[in-house]
């Protein structure tokens, strides 16, 4: 049960620190290039569909780690995976106290209503989101060596 569990936690965040490095790396850089108002409607369009499922995933991903920590106790890596949900804890208290308040701002913004500093606030998030990937991808690399 316990290597299930194990491999279940190892995929969902997994995956979800692999859809975070594509906003970053991919996503963010084709709304950036596209013309006019485009590229606005596309961070506002993916802030309100990614701003209503990464919350479920980014806890769901620090619950499952947590109950591996918890099942893994006194087992090899057991360190490591504490440190992994320490880490992903982080990246919850990141987002809901940087990234969230910029997003909620931003899915709400049409070329008409939009403010003038929006690119600001846009790039400021794009800056902090960075800084989160960097903390995903340690807590997944923690997570794998403590479980493996």
């Amino acid at each position: 049960m316990l290597h299930t569990l194990e491999v279940v936690t190892t995929v969902i965040v997994g995956l979800m620190v692999g859809v975070e490095l594509s906003v970053a790396f991919i996503m963010n850089r084709i709304l950036n290039a596209l013309p006019e108002d485009s590229g606005q409607l596309g961070h506002a369009h993916g802030g309100r569909m990614l701003g209503a499922v990464m919350p479920v995933w980014y806890i769901g991903s620090l619950v499952l780690v947590a109950a591996c920590g918890i099942a893994g106790r006194h087992h090899h890596g057991d360190g490591l995976v504490i440190a992994a949900a320490v880490l992903l804890l982080l990246s919850v208290v990141m987002s809901v106290l940087l990234l969230v308040p910029i997003n909620n701002r931003g899915k709400t913004w049409t070329p008409g209503n939009r403010p003038e500093d929006w690119k600001q606030q846009l790039n400021r998030w794009e800056r902090w989101h960075y800084a989160r990937v960097t903390v995903l991808v340690a807590a997944f690399a923690v997570l794998v060596a403590g479980l493996t």
